[in-house]
C-alpha cells in the first residue's frame, strides 16, 4: 500500500480543526444573529449547536433573559419648584434579537439614556406631593413611555420603579413640621370626640337614674363599698340631695319672714 501524502494529512487536519472551530453551543436563553457576508440571516439561530463558518460568518450573541438597569440619580425640579434627586430601576428583556443587533449599537446604553430623560421630563410635570403619594401611577407612565421608545429595536421594558427620592434638608424639616401639626390636629379631634361621647353617656345615665331615684342611693352604697376596700382613713357620708333642697327652702322661708318683720 502506498503511503498517504503528508500534505493530504495536513489538509484533513486543517479541515477537521476548522469544522470543530465552527461549532458553537448556545444556551437556552441565548440567540445568535449570524451575519453572512454582511447580511443578517433570519430567523436568529439557537439554542443548541450551530455552525459559524468564519470568515464568511460573524456571530452576535443576544441574551433573552431579563436584565435590571439602574438609572443613576437625576436632578429633577418638580412643578412646585422643589429640587430633588431621584433614581430608578428599569427591568427589560430582548424580544427581537435581530432588531437589537442591527438597529441599535448598544441597546442597554440606549435604554438607559431614554430612562434618564423620561424620568426627568415626567417627574418635572408633577408636584412633590403627587410624586410621594402616587408613585405607582408615575411608574406605569414612565414604563409606558420608555417601552414605546425601545420597541423599534426589539427591547421590551417590563417595569420601572422609582427607587429613592432625596429631598433637601429644608424640605425635610418642613415636612416633619407639617406631619407633627397634622398629628396634633388629629389628637385634638380624637380628644374632643372622646369628651363628647363621655358627656353623651353621662346625659343618658342621668336620664336613666332620674326615672328610678332609688338607683342613686344604690350608687352611693356601691361607692362606699369601693372606698371601703382600700386601707385609708377617708370617711364618706352620703347626703341626699333632697335634704339640701329642703334646707334651702327652709332658709329662704326664714329669710322672708325676717324681712317681713
Amino acid at each position: 500500500m502506498s503511503e498517504i501524502p503528508i500534505s493530504l494529512l495536513v489538509l484533513i487536519a486543517i479541515v477537521v480543526l476548522y469544522l470543530l472551530n465552527s461549532i458553537k453551543i448556545l444556551r437556552d436563553y441565548e440567540r445568535a444573529v449570524i451575519f453572512r457576508l454582511g447580511r443578517a440571516l433570519t430567523p436568529p439561530k439557537g439554542p443548541g449547536i450551530i455552525f459559524v463558518f468564519r470568515p464568511l460568518d460573524q456571530m452576535v450573541r443576544i441574551s433573552l433573559r431579563q436584565d435590571v438597569l439602574e438609572v443613576p440619580p437625576q436632578d429633577v425640579i418638580t412643578r412646585d419648584n422643589v429640587t430633588i434627586k431621584v433614581n430608578a430601576v428599569v427591568t427589560l428583556y430582548v424580544v427581537d434579537p435581530n432588531a437589537a443587533a442591527i438597529k441599535v449599537a448598544n441597546y442597554v446604553y440606549q435604554t438607559s439614556q431614554f430612562a434618564q430623560t423620561t424620568l426627568r421630563s415626567v417627574l418635572g410635570e408633577v408636584e412633590l406631593d403627587e410624586l410621594l403619594s402616587h408613585r405607582d401611577k408615575l411608574n406605569l407612565r414612565i414604563q409606558s413611555i420608555i417601552d414605546q421608545r425601545t420597541e423599534p429595536f426589539g427591547v421590551k421594558v417590563v417595569s420601572v420603579e422609582v427607587k429613592q427620592v432625596d429631598l433637601p434638608e429644608t424640605m425635610t424639616r418642613a415636612m416633619a413640621k407639617q406631619a407633627e401639626a397634622e398629628r396634633e390636629r388629629r389628637s385634638k379631634i380624637i380628644h374632643a370626640e372622646g369628651e363628647f361621647n363621655a358627656a353623651q353617656k353621662l346625659v343618658d345615665a342621668a336620664a336613666l337614674l332620674a326615672t328610678q331615684p332609688i338607683t342613686l342611693q344604690l350608687r352611693y352604697l356601691q361607692t362606699l363599698t369601693e372606698i371601703g376596700v382600700e386601707k385609708n382613713t377617708t370617711i364618706v357620708f352620703p347626703l341626699p340631695m333632697e335634704l339640701l333642697t329642703l334646707l334651702n327652702k327652709l332658709g329662704a322661708s326664714a329669710q322672708s319672714a325676717l324681712e317681713e318683720k
